[in-house]
């Protein structure tokens, strides 16, 4: 099978979880024996073709007034919103994707985060009679902003502005022949607003390879020593997490902090919380982070679809407390220790941290792995799903 993947970016460009999981996907399908190739944009002003592991990659330019991804400079309002109002439907990024189409004439074009591309490109593989499939990794359908997230706070009602810029694509949701979504979570905020009715739907989650994580043995400490892993940001929750070490008793625990952030935003929360019991690890590798953690915290205040790191700690036999944030809840039930909370509750969270330091000797144990854990994020049961979808198998879905 021939198949094309669109994805806004693509390693070694990433912002995020969705540029590697789309890549994990494409290498997985490679190895299976399929053609694959993928369009994305960067920074440049030409177009350029490599070949990255087996799969082709066309990197375009963006066919918009500024590239949106880590610059410096100060957007004007006028400009974000001429922005999004031409990301809405680009025509020229539909012409140069349907270019490309014409080239490599694929069975099936997959889609994954379109902003910078737009739902044109839906358009142009029908114009072909090529089947569509798309997968939900964000909320970019749905909010400009791509997080349903706003001033610290989920937007459980959209704003005007979003409900207005995104409601042409509740329309051309109808021009892809079948969904799936990484949590379950991600597609129901889609299907309550009217986007993809009627159209086959499937929750597939993303690839995870944990072997390198095999669960390492409890931590000599004496302490129970907490883990958050992840960018130190506070959409991540790590001011709640901090906020609740204050609760915390001066003995009998210590937290490990890996991960970067905005270098004004970290340095103020380490001037504010200055516990010694609190250490900064900076970058670390997945292994000597969980290693040297019992419990991880999974804190996400914003409707995180489906958090790598979650995966990664219950494949490495720690205990995890977690926010009940998006898509969170549906991988910590497969945890066999755990606590949860609702965003943002720094009390309940301590509450949930005090318990466990008293309960240290349990806590501290490797948890055992569900016998088919590793399997649901396995490169073959995600080729697998894809598989299905690819080749119409799916059953329609019932609405």
């Amino acid at each position: 099978m021939k198949i094309l993947f669109v994805n806004t970016l693509y390693p070694p460009e990433i912002v995020g979880g969705a540029e590697v999981s789309v890549s994990l996907l494409a290498e997985a399908l490679v190895r299976s024996g399929h053609e694959v190739a993928t369009v994305c944009l960067h920074k440049g002003t030409d177009a350029i073709i490599s070949e990255e592991k087996g799969v082709r990659v066309y990197r375009l330019p963006i066919d918009n007034i500024y590239w949106p991804f880590g610059h410096n400079r100060k957007v004007s309002a006028l400009q974000r919103l001429s922005w999004h109002l031409r990301d809405t439907w680009n025509r020229k990024a539909g012409r140069r994707f349907g270019a490309i189409l014409d080239v490599e004439k694929p069975d099936v074009v997959h889609t994954n985060n379109l902003t910078g591309f737009s739902v044109s490109v839906w358009s142009e593989a029908r114009r072909r009679g090529i089947r569509v499939v798309h997968t939900l990794r964000d909320y970019s359908l749905i909010c400009k902003r791509s997080t349903l997230f706003k001033n610290g706070e989920t937007c459980w009602k959209r704003c005007a502005a979003c409900a207005t810029m995104t409601a042409p694509h509740i329309y051309t949701s109808h021009m892809v022949d079948a969904v799936a979504s990484n949590s379950q979570f991600v597609l129901d905020q889609h299907q309550r607003l009217g986007y993809f009715a009627n159209i086959p739907d499937k929750v597939i989650y993303n690839i995870a390879d944990t072997t390198s994580l095999a669960a390492p043995m409890p931590t000599a400490d004496s302490d129970l020593v907490f883990g958050f892993i992840g960018r130190v940001e506070s959409e991540k929750g790590i001011d709640v997490v901090l906020k609740a070490t204050e609760l915390l008793p001066d003995h009998g625990w210590r937290l490990k902090i890996a991960g970067k952030g905005v270098e004004a935003y970290v340095h103020d929360l380490k001037t504010t919380y200055t516990s010694e019991r609190i250490e900064w690890l900076g970058f670390a590798k997945s292994r000597d982070f969980y290693a040297g953690v019992d419990v991880c915290l999974i804190s996400s205040v914003w409707p995180e679809p489906l958090p790598r790191t979650l995966i990664e700690s219950i494949s490495a036999g720690r205990a995890t407390i977690c926010s009940t944030a998006g898509g969170i809840p549906e991988i910590s039930d497969l945890s066999s220790l755990i606590g949860s909370y609702e965003p943002r509750d720094h009390h309940k969270l301590a509450e949930l941290m005090n318990k466990a330091i008293a309960d240290s000797s349990r806590w501290k144990k490797a948890q055992p792995l569900q016998p088919d854990f590793t399997d649901k994020f396995s490169p073959a049961a995600i080729v697998g799903g894809y598989l299905e979808l690819y080749a119409g198998r799916e059953k329609a879905a019932a609405k």
